[in-house]
């Protein structure tokens, strides 16, 4: 297993203030697992699409419920204070009228009551029973929303806590060349008081010093705020104080083994394809479902009562009544609407599958990129590792020959500058592994194992 070699440092957590050192000591020490297990459990995008899932596991009950029995209660009182009045041929109750003598009669009664309760039942309605099946699957679409919300996280929070390490080594190594260049300073200073330097010498020197103090307050804030970053990728509040206990030794940048037979149901991009797709056919066959017959039973049972006056409404006798019986409706024509509903669903599914065709030709592509790009950037690792080497080397000789005398100051600060070049370049290059790793295992759907 290829580890991370740091020749320049043993600690990469440093305490630059006593307000940093109180604050590292409440800090909570926290892993990259324990980061990444807060963030699953506290990222606000995970909880919102944690509740999406909540939300389609309803909207199948709801839909469920519209198959089972459906009970009604209904009731009421009228004041009829316009009875409706009707004609009536008067002759087929008198023979002794002429036919077509019309006569006014009203059949209702000023005052009428009713109570009743109905029951009704899907016997058989195809919509409904894609639309159940429907509602299952877009339950699974979004379960399949949430992994790819917590693969994103995970990246997120992944490159996020590296950036800290990075920003934190940085810094270390900032303060190890303060340091140095302040006893070189002082030192110089020295050798000039004594008439052995000259005051460019000290000049180049503090100029050199000056410009790494200002980089490394701004290193301390820069440090600050990739921290924010990653307490907010976590969702954490900004304001609690972590310390991070994974280092950058510890990183494997080893290049994984790909599969020869990579399942492209492995990236939760294509899987979610496939839902869609299944959502698509779902909806073609709801649309077939609406030419055939929808059938429903229903029962009826109540009382009425109808009176002259409203005192003898709740007096009189109630009369019971009861219907029991089925409904059927078959459709017959509407326009060619279904017909062009279908169509477009077949549309639909065909571009979904030239959508998974050209899904799994990025996938292969971006799988080769990640894999040259991770290949390239641990090469250059290397050669930077090598440089920082041969850079601390020279200065170290460099600084030796000045001392004594048979070197110019130039030649130190320059050899300074070349040094400290490195050690940003190899952290640079260090970073850019760690992120073209992350983005390889992103890119073969290992990151995260959703499933475990």
């Amino acid at each position: 297993m290829k580890k991370i070699y740091f020749c320049f440092f043993g600690v990469l957590l440093i305490c630059t203030s006593p307000a940093f050192a109180q604050e590292a000591q409440e800090a909570q020490e926290m892993t990259i697992e324990q980061c990444l297990e807060f963030a699953l459990g506290n990222n606000e995008s995970i909880q919102i699409s944690e509740l999406s899932i909540k939300d389609a596991e309803a909207e199948i009950r709801g839909i469920v419920a519209l198959g089972l029995p459906q009970a009604t209660l209904r009731g009421g009182v009228n004041y009829n204070y316009e009875v409706q009045t009707s004609l009536v041929d008067a002759s087929n109750f008198d023979q002794t009228l002429a036919p077509g003598t019309l006569t006014e009669i009203q059949f209702g009664l000023p005052y009428d009551g009713n109570l009743s309760m109905g029951v009704s039942q899907l016997i058989f309605d195809g919509a409904y029973f894609v639309g159940v099946q429907a509602s299952k699957t877009f339950r699974e679409l979004s379960t399949k929303e949430n992994e790819r919300t917590k693969i994103e996280v995970v990246a997120a929070v992944t490159k996020a806590y590296y950036n800290v390490l990075i920003n934190q080594a940085q810094l270390y190594l900032l303060s190890q060349n303060f340091s140095r260049l302040d006893t070189l300073l002082r030192e110089t200073t020295q050798m000039y008081q004594n008439g052995f330097a000259e005051q460019i010498d000290v000049d180049r020197i503090k100029v050199s010093y000056n410009n790494i103090n200002v980089n490394l307050e701004t290193q301390v804030q820069l440090s600050v705020i990739s921290q924010k970053l990653l307490k907010f990728q976590m969702g954490m509040p900004l304001d609690a104080p972590i310390a991070l206990n994974t280092s950058l030794m510890d990183v494997n940048l080893e290049i994984p083994e790909l599969a020869v037979d990579f399942d492209y149901n492995d990236r939760i991009e294509y899987s979610l394809l496939e839902t869609n797709r299944s959502l698509a056919l779902l909806d073609k066959k709801n649309h077939l479902s609406q030419y055939l017959p929808k059938i429903y039973g229903n029962f009826n049972y109540g009382y009425n009562n109808a009176t002259g006056l409203s005192s003898d409404l709740f007096g009189n006798d109630w009369y019971n009544f009861g219907t029991v019986g089925a409904t059927i409706s078959i459709p017959l024509f509407e326009g060619f609407s279904k017909k062009t509903k279908i169509q477009q669903s077949k549309i639909k599914i065909e571009q979904l599958d030239y959508q998974k065709s050209f899904l799994q030709k990025n996938i292969d592509i971006e799988i080769a990129q990640q894999k040259i790009s991770l290949e390239s950037n641990l090469k250059i690792l290397e050669v930077q590792r090598q440089n920082q080497e041969l850079a601390a080397n020279i200065f170290r000789i460099t600084k030796i020959k000045f001392q004594e005398g048979i070197g110019s100051n130039l030649e130190l600060t320059n050899a300074d500058n070349e040094y400290k070049a490195a050690q940003t370049n190899y952290l640079a290059t260090l970073y850019k592994s760690i992120l073209s790793k992350i983005d390889l295992l992103k890119a073969t759907g290992t990151l995260y194992n959703t499933k475990s």
